[in-house]
């Protein structure tokens, strides 16, 4: 279990714990005032640390969807490693990009699951960002950082019946596309943002 996923355990079990106490107090109002005093204490402390739990979360790695289009501010490239089970992930530092392709001004991190592919691209865009090259980025058929929505997307776009006509594997029919984590990830330099016309004199 990783750090963040048990943070998230802690503060669902301080929650669950700050609502079966208030239940308690609220079945058995004839408790004795101490003992109400110190379920008000040990409820509060709870809230306390969920609250220093929830502050735990802050910078950590998002794993929703990409923005459709982004500005790439930097990349991180953690490599699989066997001996720890370490599957390697890619972590994108990214600003959303507006329809006149304007920064948002709130970068956020992404991670993605490791792919030699987009390793690869990863690295490319960092070298050009690291030469004074700014870069964008593209991932409008990328989900999330599992990885699940290419696969429905795809589906929906290539119909059953043309996926297992289209190749593969004689014998049964089925196609098996090799399908990469980052296929739907593209870095590119960034275009300079398209600013409004001017007033006809």
């Amino acid at each position: 279990m990783t750090n963040l996923q048990t943070v998230i355990l802690i503060l669902s079990v301080c929650y669950a714990l700050i609502g079966a106490l208030l239940l308690l107090v609220l079945v058995y109002a004839r408790l004795p005032w101490p003992a109400k005093a110190v379920a008000v204490v040990v409820t509060s402390a709870f809230y306390v640390g969920s609250f220093i739990g929830a502050r735990g979360l802050l910078g950590w790695a998002s794993i929703d969807a990409l923005p459709a289009r982004f500005k790439l501010l930097q990349a991180r490239i953690v490599e699989p490693h066997s001996l720890d089970g370490d599957p390697g992930s890619i972590y994108l530092w990214v600003e959303r990009l507006d329809g006149d392709n304007r920064p948002s001004g709130v970068p956020r991190a992404y991670r993605l699951p490791y792919s030699d592919g987009l390793a690869g691209k990863a690295q490319h865009a960092s070298d050009q960002i690291a030469s004074g090259h700014p870069q964008g980025g593209r991932a409008a058929d990328f989900g999330t950082g599992e990885g699940g929505i290419i696969d429905a997307a795809r589906e929906y776009i290539l119909p059953k019946t043309i996926i297992q006509t289209a190749g593969g594997d004689p014998s049964t029919g089925e196609f098996k596309a090799a399908q990469q984590a980052g296929d739907g990830v593209s870095f590119t330099p960034l275009l300079p943002p398209r600013m409004p016309p001017k007033d006809e004199q």
